[in-house]
Protein backbone atom coordinates (compact mmCIF):
# COMPACT_ATOMS: atom_id res chain seq x y z
CA UNK A 1 0.00 0.00 0.00
CA UNK A 2 1.04 3.30 -0.68
CA UNK A 3 1.36 6.01 1.76
CA UNK A 4 -1.74 8.21 2.22
CA UNK A 5 0.29 11.47 1.67
CA UNK A 6 1.17 9.94 -1.69
CA UNK A 7 -2.46 9.51 -2.99
CA UNK A 8 -3.37 13.07 -1.29
CA UNK A 9 -0.78 14.57 -3.77
CA UNK A 10 -2.17 13.00 -6.70
CA UNK A 11 -5.51 13.85 -6.32
CA UNK A 12 -4.61 17.52 -5.37
CA UNK A 13 -2.54 17.42 -8.96
CA UNK A 14 -5.47 15.91 -10.53
CA UNK A 15 -7.63 19.05 -9.56
CA UNK A 16 -4.71 21.22 -10.39
CA UNK A 17 -4.38 20.48 -13.73
CA UNK A 18 -8.59 20.11 -14.02
CA UNK A 19 -8.63 23.60 -12.91
CA UNK A 20 -5.83 25.33 -15.14
CA UNK A 21 -6.65 23.13 -18.25
CA UNK A 22 -8.45 25.87 -19.86
CA UNK A 23 -6.11 28.52 -19.08
CA UNK A 24 -3.29 26.51 -20.04
CA UNK A 25 -4.51 25.89 -23.03
CA UNK A 26 -4.98 29.53 -23.87
CA UNK A 27 -1.67 30.43 -23.27
CA UNK A 28 -0.22 27.66 -25.40
CA UNK A 29 -1.97 28.91 -28.28
CA UNK A 30 -1.13 32.64 -27.68
CA UNK A 31 2.56 31.54 -27.01
CA UNK A 32 2.23 33.37 -24.27
CA UNK A 33 5.55 31.29 -22.38
CA UNK A 34 5.98 33.79 -19.73
CA UNK A 35 2.16 33.26 -18.53
CA UNK A 36 2.56 29.81 -18.72
CA UNK A 37 6.02 29.93 -16.32
CA UNK A 38 3.54 31.65 -14.00
CA UNK A 39 1.12 28.91 -13.49
CA UNK A 40 1.79 26.26 -10.91
CA UNK A 41 3.95 23.60 -11.56
CA UNK A 42 2.01 20.73 -10.60
CA UNK A 43 -1.23 22.08 -12.81
CA UNK A 44 0.92 20.78 -15.59
CA UNK A 45 -0.68 17.22 -16.86
CA UNK A 46 2.73 15.77 -17.05
CA UNK A 47 3.26 15.84 -13.36
CA UNK A 48 0.33 13.40 -12.73
CA UNK A 49 0.93 9.88 -12.68
CA UNK A 50 -1.20 6.81 -12.98
CA UNK A 51 -1.51 5.19 -9.50
CA UNK A 52 -3.73 1.78 -8.65
CA UNK A 53 -7.31 2.94 -7.45
CA UNK A 54 -7.23 0.22 -4.41
CA UNK A 55 -3.87 0.41 -3.21
CA UNK A 56 -1.76 3.73 -4.95
CA UNK A 57 0.72 1.25 -6.47
CA UNK A 58 2.47 3.47 -8.76
CA UNK A 59 3.96 0.84 -10.84
CA UNK A 60 2.56 -1.83 -13.17
CA UNK A 61 -0.33 -0.22 -13.35
CA UNK A 62 -3.01 -1.61 -16.29
CA UNK A 63 -4.85 1.56 -17.84
CA UNK A 64 -8.01 -0.45 -19.02
CA UNK A 65 -8.83 -1.46 -15.50
CA UNK A 66 -6.67 0.96 -13.33
CA UNK A 67 -5.87 -1.10 -11.08
CA UNK A 68 -1.86 -2.47 -10.92
CA UNK A 69 -1.00 -5.95 -11.91
CA UNK A 70 -0.65 -7.47 -9.41
CA UNK A 71 -4.48 -6.90 -8.04
CA UNK A 72 -5.50 -7.85 -11.57
CA UNK A 73 -3.95 -10.97 -11.33
CA UNK A 74 -5.68 -11.59 -7.67
CA UNK A 75 -8.93 -10.58 -9.15
CA UNK A 76 -8.99 -12.20 -12.83
CA UNK A 77 -7.90 -16.01 -10.29
CA UNK A 78 -11.29 -14.97 -8.58
CA UNK A 79 -13.65 -14.32 -11.44
CA UNK A 80 -13.98 -10.47 -10.24
CA UNK A 81 -13.67 -9.04 -13.50
CA UNK A 82 -16.24 -9.86 -16.03
CA UNK A 83 -14.97 -11.25 -19.10
CA UNK A 84 -11.29 -11.82 -17.93
CA UNK A 85 -10.61 -15.25 -17.42
CA UNK A 86 -6.50 -16.83 -16.47
CA UNK A 87 -5.34 -18.80 -19.88
CA UNK A 88 -4.64 -22.16 -19.90
CA UNK A 89 -3.87 -24.38 -22.13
Amino acid sequence: MAKESMKAREVKRAKLVAKYAEKRAELKKAGDWIGLQQLPLNSNPIRLHNRCKLTGRPKGYMRTFGISRINFREMASKGLIPGVKKASW
